[in-house]
């Protein structure tokens, strides 16, 4: 029986499939295809993690985003250092705080 899967997948998913005793038909993106799909696996993985809110998911969504900042010619450093720089600046989300509304008539 084939399963059609369509999507990018772990570099070691073929050569896990196979040793399960199947066969994986894979071809190698575009560096265009392959900025399209890490978008669509970041979705992905974000839906997976909202579904069943795991320490595995979330720990997807992260290599995913760490490979969207090298596709895009950051380091993983250069991406923590941002991250960091605006907690510095804006704040985390260690408050808890929710914005109800703003009003500019004062």
């Amino acid at each position: 029986m084939t399963k059609h899967h369509n999507k990018l997948v772990r570099d070691k998913i073929p050569e896990i499939i196979e040793k399960a005793g199947k066969k994986a038909y894979t071809h190698i993106l575009s560096e265009e295809e392959y900025m399209t799909d890490l978008d669509k696996k970041l979705n992905e993985e974000c839906a997976e993690y909202q579904a069943d809110k795991s320490i595995e998911e979330l720990a997807d969504m992260l290599e995913v985003m760490y490979a969207i900042a090298e596709a895009r010619g950051w380091s993983v450093s250069e991406l923590e250092a941002v991250r960091r720089e605006k907690a510095e600046k804006r704040g985390a989300f260690e408050r808890r705080i929710f914005l109800e509304r703003v009003n500019d008539d004062e």
